[in-house]
């Protein structure tokens, strides 16, 4: 989902109407989106009390919360599994924040294929889309790395960001961690397909049902079927607003919520603490721009940060 399983994704605001059209910065889940560098970690952790010393930092990444992340990043004596996850989490963190060219410059041809995964993202988002995508596709042909978590995770990123959905599903669709469950959603959810979208969220609640990507996951496929699953998508960010700090993800997602419910002036007000948090968050000036439209109030003053 997940950049960010941040991410990244105008899928909150284009759910509403399609009367404020405009390129949104990656919710670099997508997230806004880890347990990326070994299969299903967090779960394996819990079942064997392991000690998961990184997931204060998957939160804060998950739910939006990107600087938290950077600054909380200096774990001492972590292994070095743990240590290539915070690394990947720490330059996610930077992309969803736009400081692309950051990642560029400390990833080296010499660190790990995660990272080397990273890096890409980064690429693909500061313009090289090119590039990006013919380095992809060579790191993809290689048996040695294409099976890399991280490598898919980007890779169904990036296709996702080109729309071509089919190929994303070719490197997510096998899962093997919660964020790629959680891509997957999102990735059913464009193609309008929410019966499989549905199916991908089972096997997330059957591994974790309280993990914070499946609560995300379940509120984005609520949204997504509307009706009275709104009111259950809008339970599920109060609950993250109260338990956590809040961040633009939460607002934006309670303001959606709001919009689907006809409530447009506690949507309008959520959306503008949002604004106050990061005026140029892309997310943010598309939703306040259709909530200005159903107000009767002037919308340009967002679309114009485009």
């Amino acid at each position: 989902m997940l950049a960010a399983i941040s991410p990244s994704s105008n899928f909150f605001h284009s759910t509403i109407e399609e009367e404020a059209e405009a390129d949104t910065k990656p919710l670099v889940f997508f997230s806004r989106a880890l347990d990326l560098d070994r299969p299903n970690h967090h779960e394996a952790a819990v079942m064997a009390a392991i000690p998961d010393f990184l997931f204060g930092l998957r939160n804060s990444f998950y739910l939006g919360a990107y600087q938290a992340a950077i600054n909380n990043s200096d774990i001492p004596n972590l292994p070095a599994d743990d240590a290539l996850e915070r690394d990947v989490l720490v330059h996610r963190s930077y992309i969803a924040l736009g400081s692309y060219q950051l990642v560029i410059n400390e990833i080296d041809s010499s660190a790990p294929t995660a990272l080397q995964a990273v890096k890409l993202l980064a690429l693909y988002l500061s313009e090289n889309k090119e590039a990006a995508i013919s380095s992809l596709q060579e790191w993809l042909s290689d048996a040695a790395v294409s099976n890399n978590p991280i490598l898919r995770l980007i890779a169904g990123t990036i296709y996702m960001y080109e729309q071509e959905y089919n190929e994303a599903l070719k490197h997510t669709n096998s899962g093997g961690t919660m964020e790629l469950h959680a891509l997957n959603v999102q990735i059913f959810i464009k193609m309008h397909r929410s019966d499989y979208a549905e199916k991908q969220l089972k096997i997330m609640q059957q591994i974790d049902e309280d993990h914070t990507l499946t609560q995300l996951a379940n509120a984005w496929l609520d949204l997504a079927m509307g009706g009275s699953k709104v009111q259950e998508a809008y339970l599920i960010f109060q609950d993250f607003s109260e338990k956590y700090q809040m961040t633009g993800t939460i607002l934006n997602g309670k303001a959606v919520c709001c919009m689907h419910m006809n409530r447009f002036d506690e949507a309008e007000s959520l959306l503008l603490e949002a604004l106050n948090k990061d005026a140029k968050d892309a997310e943010t000036l598309a939703n306040l721009a259709v909530c200005s439209l159903h107000l009767g109030k002037p919308s340009s003053r967002y679309l114009n940060y485009y």
